[in-house]
């Protein structure tokens, strides 16, 4: 692949722009190239390029980001659109039952990607969308996610993201334990004032978060118990069926980052 004069690949200089967007979804033109370390000129031909092929997108407020493109291309991935397909019918269930927003998150590099949602006319205030990423550390999806993650996701998520979370929420170890204790994570008021998000793991054969399944409901709500219950009733349901792996599972879950001492 080209180099430029640098000595960078294209394809390294087009991730960086890609990575400055998941640190920020939605920059200026300017802005992107400055975060991604680019030369102007460069930067903004690239910009324009990956627009053209529906990899980037303009906002009406001029800012860039990630295109629809990226997010069709992902749909391919075999586990996604297994989820997915296994997912939506239990989702469809629990949104009728709760009458709020209903999502399915997977684990990503730094947060929780949402690859489907569900949501009713009259549901309360929520700012994940499809193909966005929720912060692990904040939302009850990242809690169980992280919660049941497997050994070595945690340990790499720990290592990378874990001094800026706890900074964040310094009581992140003892709500991760607390969440793998009861089997659901409930954050209230945290990215919404007025909200609650309630979340449980969709469970492989050996315990392992294989997504999540939230509702985001009013913080004040009574019904959050019956509305756990019929989380808990799907997530069964999407994990009988899943496909069963095909290679040996041999990771354990855990919430502790790697410097904790084993119990």
């Amino acid at each position: 692949m080209a180099n430029s004069p640098s000595g960078d690949a294209v394809l390294d200089r087009v991730m960086r722009l890609f990575a400055a967007l998941e640190e920020q979804p939605s920059q200026t033109p300017g802005d992107l190239v400055a975060a991604a370390r680019l030369p102007r000129t460069t930067g903004y031909r690239l910009i324009r390029e990956l627009r053209t092929r529906g990899l980037l997108a303009l906002t009406d407020g001029g800012e860039i980001v990630v295109g629809r493109r990226v997010w069709e291309i992902a749909q391919h991935a075999p586990i996604h659109r297994e989820l997915r397909t296994a997912a939506l019918p239990y989702m469809q269930d629990v949104n009728a039952v709760v009458r709020q927003t209903t999502q399915l998150s997977v684990l990503a590099d730094d947060g929780a990607l949402i690859v489907e949602r569900l949501s009713r006319h009259g549901a309360v205030a929520n700012p994940a969308e499809v193909a966005t990423t929720m912060p692990a550390h904040l939302t009850s999806m990242g809690h169980v996610l992280l919660a049941f993650a497997p050994q070595r996701t945690a340990e790499r998520w720990w290592a990378e993201h874990g001094d800026r979370a706890e900074a964040a929420r310094p009581e992140l170890r003892r709500e991760l334990a607390e969440a793998r204790r009861r089997g659901h994570g409930l954050l209230v008021g945290v990215i919404n004032t007025e909200t609650a998000g309630l979340s449980v793991p969709v469970l492989d054969p050996r315990g392992r978060a294989l997504a999540a399944l939230t509702v985001v409901v009013p913080r004040d709500s009574p019904e959050i118990p019956q509305f756990l219950m019929a989380l808990q009733t799907a997530a069964r349901g999407i994990s009988r069926a899943m496909p069963q792996p095909t290679v040996p599972l041999n990771e354990t879950p855990v919430v502790r980052s790697p410097q904790s001492p084993a119990d």
